[in-house]
């Protein structure tokens, strides 16, 4: 797993989520609710993916209209969040829309039991209004930050994480940072593996690198050369994880400077080459421990970190857990003595 900066998460929540509520009101986003229903509420079973129970939660039961024409016609009240081991708020068609009184108390009383809440995006906005975020960390669209920031001075806004954690509460960035967010929470609870078959369903990657700096316009932007010259570096580095990399070496092969190589690096992905080899190994050595029963010394020889100390140093940095740890959580059928390391996506 990849944990982007001010992530802050632990890697295994208290309680498993497997009853999702996803709280709806007028003013929601039609694509928040898409992705939420996306990750949650399609029977993956048949490949290995925990059955998840979601609902659709409202105040009343009445057909909530959406953005063109459609609508969501909730199956739950409010009270259904008491039993819920995971609560789902979608953004917002317009961000400063109030929630209704009793989907704001609905969710205090929710972060009072220790229930996990996360926001897609504007959803941010309403858990301010909540007051949940007072004095907390929060993120949301690059361009919401400064109106996150006037309209709830006591949020901590955190200007280019792809998305937050902070005491039991999840914010993303924008749209598809949603869908980071998502599988992020089915990967910190039911393993790598079970993200990344549902992110193979939805066609986009286990997870990102990166902030969301990345996508923020500059006034300066990439030749095509450099973004094709980048990946063709990326790839080479996924193909050859086993190997020992360095900034200069992989500057090398991209025909730059290390510090030209490393500036736009960075301006690509948002984060440093390293830090992004470091994430593309965990998630590496994730696969394996979950899919094989190698010693945890091959584990790490075969991932890039070279002996199982450093391996297990970067697991407590990134995922607060170790690799034997990681492998009782979530270990699953051997594939086999041979299987290929697996390539997370450049």
């Amino acid at each position: 797993m990849a944990t982007p900066p001010d992530t802050t998460a632990a890697l295994i929540p208290t309680r498993t989520p497997s009853r999702i509520a996803l709280v709806s009101f007028p003013g929601i986003r039609a694509f928040d609710v898409s992705v939420i229903t996306e990750v949650w509420g399609v029977d993956r079973t048949d490949r290995d993916v925990p059955a998840f129970e979601l609902r659709r939660t409202a105040a009343d039961p009445a057909p909530i209209p959406l953005r063109g024409g459609l609508s969501l016609t909730p199956d739950r009240t409010l009270a259904w969040l008491s039993r819920a081991d995971l609560i789902v708020v979608p953004g917002l068609d317009d961000h400063l829309t109030p929630a209704p009184g009793p989907v704001l108390e609905a969710l205090r009383r929710a972060h009072a039991r220790a229930t996990p809440i996360a926001a897609l995006c504007g959803g941010a906005f309403t858990l301010a209004q909540a007051g949940l975020l007072d004095g907390r960390r929060a993120v949301t669209h690059w361009n919401l930050t400064d109106l996150l920031r006037t309209r709830h001075p006591g949020v901590t806004v955190v200007p280019d994480a792809l998305f937050v954690h902070d005491d039991n509460l999840w914010t993303s960035a924008g749209t598809a940072a949603g869908i980071d967010l998502c599988l992020h929470l089915v990967r910190t609870t039911h393993g790598a593996e079970a993200a990344a078959t549902i992110a193979r369903s939805m066609v986009t990657a286990p997870f990102r690198t990166g902030t969301q700096a990345q996508f923020i316009e500059h006034p300066t932007p990439h030749t095509d050369r450099d973004a094709d010259t980048l990946a063709a570096v990326r790839a080479f580095a996924l193909t050859h994880l086993a190997e020992p990399h360095t900034v200069a070496g992989l500057a090398a092969r991209a025909g730059m400077s290390a510090r030209s190589f490393a500036r736009h690096f960075q301006a690509t992905t948002g984060t440093a080459p390293l830090r992004w080899l470091i994430t593309q190994r965990i998630a590496a050595a994730q696969k394996l421990l979950e899919r094989t029963d190698l010693a945890l010394p091959e584990v790490a020889r075969r991932t890039g970190f070279g002996s199982e100390i450093t391996m297990r140093q970067h697991f407590a940095t990134h995922l607060s857990t170790s690799p034997r740890d990681y492998r009782l959580a979530f270990h699953r059928t051997p594939a086999g003595p041979g299987v290929d390391t697996p390539g997370p996506h450049p």
